[in-house]
């Protein structure tokens, strides 16, 4: 496989991530949903960040509290002295993110940043935890991924928005696209509204260029197979022993 030449990635590929820690026990981004992919062997996991009214960094992926907690609100108009009251499930807090990477030191990080707010406590709490190694940063938003990288420099991995994914699969048809220099990754869907976007022509591209593709969120143990086949670098899923299995079963799993 192509390798990038950057810390985060210094693991055999293929890359399994447990996906929000693995979401099948409705405990996504949560401390327990980590522990548990980590006592599964999970060393890559994604999450995503918000902030609160007050600035305070936040490991957690809807905009407000509403859909997986017990509480309602925007994220941006709470303060952490209300949202730390929030329960997963009606169990679980929401962490800190500068608390997950210190419970989890081993861990490897693909952070969606979902807000433009979250941008420069992102950094400051990566730099705090001197984590450059252990984290990646993507967004759908292109620019705010390259906002990020010109603050931090290379020693920050990030992936494509869509703007570079989508630049990637012109180029994967041989048409002339812009793309940003310094990722180390294209996160992409199988599909987008029925449109393939993984295909041999997309992998060879990536590779080509010395990206890892890294697909999300696979669940289901053919497509797992059928994506790896295609030499894929990496797999997101919620369904943390399926992949784990479909990797064993492939002597990929490390």
């Amino acid at each position: 496989m192509t390798r990038v030449p950057h810390p985060y990635l210094d693991h055999p590929s293929p890359l399994p991530f447990a996906h929000r820690g693995g979401t099948a026990n409705g405990l996504e981004n949560t401390a327990a949903a980590f522990r548990r992919a980590t006592a599964a062997g999970y060393r890559y996991f994604e999450t995503d960040v918000h902030t609160t009214a007050d600035g305070v960094l936040v490991a957690f992926h809807d905009a407000t509290l509403d859909r997986v907690t017990d509480a309602s609100g925007r994220i941006r108009d709470l303060r952490w002295d209300a949202v730390r009251e929030a329960r997963v499930a009606g169990k679980e807090p929401l962490p800190l993110f500068a608390d997950l990477l210190d419970e989890f030191p081993g861990a490897r990080w693909n952070v969606d940043l979902k807000a433009e707010s979250a941008l420069l406590p992102l950094l400051k709490v990566i730099g705090e935890a001197d984590a450059w190694d252990r984290v990646c940063v993507g967004s759908f938003d292109e620019a705010r991924v390259a906002r990020a990288q010109r603050l931090a420099g290379p020693q920050l991995a990030t992936s494509y928005g869509v703007r570079g994914v989508i630049g990637l699969r012109l180029r994967s048809f041989g048409i002339p696209a812009a793309l940003r220099a310094g990722a180390v990754a294209a996160q992409v869907p199988e599909r987008q509204a029925g449109i393939p976007v993984v295909d041999r022509r997309f992998v060879r591209e990536a590779h080509a260029r010395g990206l890892q593709v890294h697909v999300w969120t696979v669940n289901d143990p053919d497509r797992m197979n059928a994506l790896l086949d295609l030499g894929v670098d990496g797999i997101m899923t919620d369904q943390l022993e399926t992949l784990r299995s479909v990797l064993t079963e492939r002597g990929e799993w490390v």
